[in-house]
């Protein structure tokens, strides 16, 4: 069985960032390690075996598993990623509804690209844009329309801003974990009073609408979700979306590094741009790692893993494993493609958003808006004119999450 490490590898694993697991994984020469963090016995895990074991729930549950710290600032308290069982299923299934269906997901790209197209010529108008902060103002502009959220074009910057401080504060300390807690408390409470304007008639919801749909879900009991929670699951739409802020730089970022793609990109070329977005999602860092809790004692790899164990699936390594990704360190988008059509990826292969049915489990049901968001910005990127100054295009290992350390600093902005 695990037996109990010496260390507890919190500060490790605080330090070394993305690095921490795969290194642990190397230095153990196999893909299941034992470790200890936050004073629990831990099993770190990686590629398609180690990835349906994680989603098991009969091996490895999410209730109770998620630390206080990233509840209180990524997800929200109450959210569908801390739910199991029947719970899950009956609040995903409203997820499923929403973002999964391929023309709810072109009308958000076309509210997201139409807001990109109405920003470049203020872009235009400015000496210097740092594009992760520009992108994340342009994300929450269009995904907001899109969900029926009320947010006047004044209100943008400073929305685009809290949801962007959620996400850089959910895996760090003071002060920019604080900030985060700040700003989901600022946003779960100004959510919570119009999810209780619509349901007392006071605000009418467009039809169809994300705010439409959580504000009359009802959950596995019956029970409409409290306006808080309610305020939570909106926000599980139009944060991660605003987070594709981060992609984005990183897609100028690959631009920069290998200009070869812009061509390409720049034709339109529909397959290659999805097979951008994934090779950007596989590459570049964004979430380390995924876990759950053991709810029993069960065996895997050979090991005996008590109940109450964490189970951890490294996101980031499993995406530079050479075994699934050979030259996993080589920039290719040519490995997404069979021919001139994206080919077939394994539900358990690609996973920075998880892995598994999306569906059913808890892979994240927005991945496709991700793919085709970030697919249709980086060929309106790749046609844009504009220089890269002299900047810091560090992207820390350490950080969590990380970016470009500039934020990706673009001049001279031209539409192309």
């Amino acid at each position: 069985m695990i037996r109990r490490p010496r260390f507890d590898e919190s500060i490790p694993m605080l330090a070394k960032g993305y690095a921490w697991l795969p290194d642990r994984r190397r230095a153990a020469g196999r893909d299941t390690v034992r470790t200890r963090v936050m004073l629990r016995q831990t099993l770190g895990v990686e590629g398609p075996a180690g990835a349906r074991f994680l989603y098991d729930e009969g091996h490895v549950r999410r209730s109770g598993a998620l630390p206080e710290p990233v509840v209180s600032t990524l997800f929200g308290h109450g959210a569908v990623h801390t739910l199991d069982g029947e719970a899950h299923r009956v609040r995903k299934s409203m997820f499923v509804d929403l973002l999964m269906d391929p023309a709810r997901v072109w009308e958000a790209v076309g509210c997201i690209t139409a807001a990109w197209d109405e920003a470049v010529p203020r872009w235009a108008e400015q000496d210097e844009v740092v594009l992760i902060d520009a992108a994340a103002q342009v994300l929450t502009r269009g995904i907001c329309a899109w969900a029926g959220v009320p947010v006047t074009d004044e209100e943008v910057p400073a929305l685009a801003r809290d949801l962007t401080t959620m996400v850089d504060g959910f895996a760090t300390g003071a002060p920019r974990h604080w900030r985060a807690r700040r700003a989901r408390q600022r946003r779960e409470a100004w959510l919570a009073g119009i999810v209780a304007d619509v349901r007392s008639g006071a605000r009418t919801a467009p039809a169809g609408s994300v705010l439409e749909a959580v504000s009359a879900h009802r959950d596995s009991q019956g029970q409409v979700l409290e306006p808080r929670v309610a305020a939570v699951e909106v926000l599980n739409v139009i944060r991660p979306t605003t987070a594709i802020c981060w992609f984005v730089a990183y897609a100028a970022h690959a631009l920069h590094r290998w200009p070869e793609h812009r061509e390409r990109l720049r034709s339109g070329d529909r397959a290659f741009a999805v097979a951008f977005a994934h090779e950007v999602r596989r590459f570049y860092p964004f979430a380390p790692f995924i876990g759950g809790r053991s709810p029993r004692e069960v065996e895997w790899d050979g090991e005996r893993v008590p109940a109450g164990s964490m189970v951890l699936l490294d996101l980031w390594g499993q995406g530079h494993d050479p075994e699934l990704f050979p030259e996993p360190f080589a920039f290719r988008p040519e490995r997404f493609l069979d021919g001139d059509e994206v080919r077939e990826i394994g539900a358990w292969e690609l996973v920075p958003q998880g892995a598994g049915d999306p569906r059913t489990g808890h892979r994240c049901p927005g991945e496709d808006i991700t793919v085709a968001v970030l697919s249709a910005l980086s060929i309106r990127l790749a046609r844009l004119q504009y220089t890269v100054p002299e900047q810091d295009l560090g992207i820390s290992l350490r950080r969590i999450p990380s970016r470009p350390a500039s934020g990706m600093v673009l001049s001279g902005v031209r539409p192309g």
